[in-house]
């Protein structure tokens, strides 16, 4: 062998051994994370903090799928029959998450969140959603309530300097709107779930907390088909009956709604503390309506037991497959630290669970709707999230059909009594 062989054998080797461990390492756990947060500026956002957990633990690798609502839905549905869920992935709570519990789906992760810093790192009550049977399945990182967002240039136009505080008013608003060319309400009625919220909050307003709690517990003999739940898919219809929606809103999606009031073109939607974003995200501009949108709590309705306090709500956490390993508990445990969610909170609008990040809630509209959730007298999640999934979607397909015109108020509610009564 030639010295100048030898000599460059021997420089590689030195070179070699300078490198840090780091540049030698492959990563050797995998985990896979599934997220829904499809809008530019949260892709970007999730995928640094995915990086920035690498850079510091190069044996990891975090593989990042990214789904909208609904499609995320679906595949979940169908990998978790298959038994093989992500390691790490959305999850509202409620029963749909309680059920992949106690079918052995998730990760039980109980005893690296209770009594331990990262589980004292939020308040006790915002773990409620994500534990089933004392079991805790998933990590809260978002909690808030669904408001009316509204364009408040395009209200003044028919003389509404705020948004109404009594549902006929509201109405009356539906109909000035309607007169001036302005379409009143946008809607995915293809998605469905948007719609539930209008139904389940005019139940609210109707019968209040005791209807809610009593359905949920079998108190109320009559479920479903008790008077109030009727009622409000009757005040639903004779809102349809107004055509408030955009043309065509039985085919929309969830973004063609969020587009409509993020390019000024409809005055509201009923949606949730992510609106903002999502509007910003689907507008033509990427910016939204800017400061002409407000938030606003459902309207009280003259004679319901149901106060402006009662509200509908939820947000977001990461779940954990049964497979989980514990590079993804750690991952999720960084996810939820609080620089992080500070980022998260002004990034993507998100009311942070983690103690502390509540310096990244600037908006005035989310500190708002913060403060709706943090002065509630009483709190349901989402419908379609806190029964197991067959309740939840029976939910979503009735309130379709009473604005499809294919089923009756009655039938609709008798058709999810029968599906709550077979949960």
């Amino acid at each position: 062998m030639s010295s100048r062989i030898k000599l460059a054998i021997l420089s590689f080797a030195l070179a070699a051994m300078l490198l840090p461990t780091s540049a030698w390492a492959s990563p050797t756990k995998v985990v896979e994370w599934w997220h829904i947060g499809t809008a530019a500026n949260d892709k970007a956002m999730n995928q640094g903090f995915a990086d920035a957990y690498m850079k510091l633990h190069p044996d990891v690798q975090i593989n990042i799928t990214v789904l909208e609502n609904e499609a995320f839905k679906s595949k979940l549905t169908t990998v978790m029959q298959s038994g093989s869920p992500p390691d790490v992935f959305q999850t509202w709570g409620g029963g749909v998450l309680a059920e992949y519990g106690a079918a052995g789906l998730c990760r039980d992760i109980s005893k690296e969140v209770k009594g331990t810093a990262w589980g004292n790192s939020m308040a006790s009550g915002v773990w409620a959603t994500y534990t089933s049977n004392g079991h805790i399945y998933a990590v809260p990182n978002d909690a808030g309530c669904i408001t009316f967002w509204y364009n408040k240039d395009l209200l003044a136009k028919v003389g509404y300097t705020s948004f109404p505080t009594d549902w006929d008013d509201f109405l009356t608003l539906v109909k000035k709107l309607k007169a001036a060319g302005i379409t009143p309400i946008a809607l995915a009625g293809n998605d469905k779930w948007p719609a539930m919220h209008m139904w389940s909050y005019l139940a609210l307003r109707l019968g209040g907390a005791s209807l809610f709690s009593d359905t949920v517990s079998g108190k109320n003999a009559k479920g479903f088909n008790d008077a109030n739940w009727v009622k409000a898919g009757q005040m639903l219809m004779d809102l349809a009956a107004l055509k408030p929606f955009q043309d065509g809103f039985l085919g929309a999606t969830y973004n063609d709604e969020a587009a409509l009031v993020g390019n000024g073109q409809a005055a509201m939607e009923l949606m949730g503390q992510w609106a903002p974003n999502v509007q910003r995200d689907n507008s033509s501009s990427k910016a939204g309506i800017g400061d002409k949108l407000a938030a606003a709590p459902v309207p009280a309705i003259k004679g319901g037991k149901g106060k402006v306090t009662e509200v509908i709500g939820g947000g977001g956490g990461y779940a954990l497959g049964k497979n989980a390993s514990d590079a993804a508990v750690d991952f999720v445990k960084f996810l939820t630290n609080v620089e992080n969610m500070i980022t998260a909170a002004k990034t993507s609008g998100i009311l942070a669970t983690t103690k502390g990040a509540d310096v990244g809630i600037t908006d005035p509209n989310a500190k708002m709707v913060k403060a709706l959730v943090d002065k509630c007298t009483f709190f349901q999640l989402y419908l379609d999230q806190a029964f197991p999934p067959a309740v939840g979607g029976a939910v979503n397909d009735a309130v379709q059909t009473i604005l499809a015109g294919t089923a009756t108020p009655a039938q609709a509610c008798a058709a999810i009594q029968t599906a709550f009564a077979n949960k």
